[in-house]
């Protein structure tokens, strides 16, 4: 591996978890974690033995500290964190879900530190890593958190570096679902592996279909175009194939929050590892599959030993 294998940059929140189900207006208590779809692609990344540069930006203030603190003991460089002294460290409140169905969560982020970061924080240490993650999310953050994204996504493909990405569609951060869609395709189009859920391809590209959505991302210039199905696993197209590859079966759903980025992690992984696509996407499958029996984003991704006593078994 090279000395910087991942680049990731976006938004990592404090996250209030209930302890209790119901309305959260009656809940009295909560675990404190942290939230943030990038970081949690990167943190994946890091547990399976990457080296990771995180960018992002945190308020000077406690949770800043929790979030950096938690970041750098999962492994990730956060060497290029900013220490925004003026705005503070988002955050947002989940409820519990022990029946599978998915939680209630409230942002408070809006004018956050991270929503501050811009272009002027790209520099060659960061570009030198051999391969970009990104997703839709930090785009919709702030005109300038749109244009890094812009930025980061044109020059790491220009350089010759694999830029994988998750559109992770946050309409109520948008101005409008138009500019949403405008600029989701347009950053998708310097990307070599799109992975988007199949009702965000629905909406980004106007196709039904699977291989339509995939055909859509492929004449933009992407590589390889894996659809997520939930349940009913990933839908995988490229230039020279395409094929439905089944989901891991699982027994008790805990939590859904956090099962694409898991995805992302076992796809982005293997293709790094120069693995072929289905078992890429195979891997992501497994890795999903651990996220939902987790209650956490993050929790339920598994470290290097435990992927290699997954692969010896199957």
């Amino acid at each position: 591996m090279s000395k910087v294998d991942v680049l990731s940059f976006g938004e990592t929140m404090a996250m209030w978890v209930a302890e209790q189900t119901g309305d959260l207006a009656h809940v009295e208590l909560f675990h404190k974690r942290i939230a943030g779809a990038d970081s949690n692609v990167a943190i994946g990344l890091a547990r399976l033995g990457f080296n990771v540069k995180w960018l992002s930006r945190v308020g000077a203030d406690s949770l800043g500290r929790f979030v950096l603190n938690t970041l750098q003991a999962e492994g990730l460089d956060c060497q290029h964190v900013e220490i925004d002294p003026q705005q503070p460290t988002g955050f947002q409140l989940k409820s519990r879900a022990d029946d599978g169905s998915d939680p209630c969560v409230e942002y408070f982020r809006r004018g956050s530190a991270a929503s501050h970061l811009n272009r002027s924080a790209i520099c060659d240490t960061l570009l030198s890593a051999r391969h970009l993650h990104a997703t839709g999310i930090p785009p919709a953050l702030s005109a300038s958190c749109n244009e890094l994204s812009f930025e980061l996504m044109k020059t790491m493909r220009a350089a010759g570096n694999s830029v994988s990405f998750d559109p992770n569609l946050r309409p109520s951060l948008w101005v409008s679902e138009q500019q949403m869609i405008r600029d989701i395709n347009a950053l998708a189009a310097y990307a070599h592996w799109v992975l988007p859920g199949l009702s965000e391809g629905q909406l980004l590209t106007g196709y039904e279909a699977p291989t339509d959505i995939a055909a859509f991302y492929l004449d933009q210039g992407a590589e390889a175009v894996v659809i997520k199905l939930g349940a009913k696993g990933a839908f995988l197209r490229t230039a020279h194939t395409e094929q439905f590859i089944s989901a891991v079966p699982v027994a008790h759903v805990v939590d859904t929050v956090g099962a694409g980025d898991g995805f992302a992690v076992g796809v982005i992984s293997a293709l790094l590892e120069n693995l072929g696509f289905v078992e890429a996407v195979q891997r992501g499958n497994w890795i999903g599959s651990r996220a939902v029996q987790s209650r956490g984003d993050m929790e339920g991704l598994p470290t290097r030993a435990e992927l290699l006593d997954y692969t010896a078994i199957v």
